[in-house]
């Protein structure tokens, strides 16, 4: 029973990593240039993102652990529901590199369209397996469509930068 609590804990606890690590890396680039981007008057305030994401990352990562239990763990049943997971979780983790870090509007909007097929993909995966860690995505889902409309207008509405041309 122990064991289970620290397993939960963990897939539960997991997406949160990657997240404050790019939050971290690129926290200084929020004030500095995001804040100079034109955004579309619908763009969500800047303190609702940490809200967000927090909430996000909570229900997937426990949607997670659901499945993980249910396939008894790292078995082959577990591969490709599990890897789809990885997958999106490690293109979710990518997108703020690629969008505040490196500034490439065009990556963050490919990452962005190839993480909202992976993040389907995890959830048909999921729905035979348990419908609730399913659910779970859901809100998820609803967020990153949003997140592409918002890089979309940002790509469209911010030419990139040519080298040589000031900031």
């Amino acid at each position: 029973q122990g064991r289970m609590w620290a397993y939960t804990v963990g897939f539960t606890v997991l997406p949160h990593v990657g997240g404050f690590f790019g939050w971290f890396i690129n926290r200084k680039e929020i004030p500095v240039w995001y804040e100079k981007l034109k955004k579309p008057s619908w763009c969500p305030p800047r303190r609702i993102f940490p809200v967000a994401w927090t909430v996000l990352y909570t229900g997937m990562g426990y949607a997670s652990y659901l499945i993980w239990n249910d396939l008894g763990g790292c078995s082959s049943k577990a591969i490709v529901p599990l890897g789809l997971y990885g997958a999106q979780l490690a293109l979710n983790w990518a997108w703020p590199l690629f969008f505040f870090g490196a500034r490439n509007l065009k990556m963050a909007l490919i990452d962005i369209l190839c993480l909202d097929g992976l993040v389907i993909g995890t959830m048909c995966s999921w729905y035979r397996i348990n419908k609730i860690a399913t659910l779970l995505m859901v809100p998820y889902l609803g967020w990153l469509a949003m997140a592409t409309c918002l890089t979309i207008h940002i790509w469209k509405d911010n030419p990139e930068q040519k080298p040589g041309k000031s900031e």
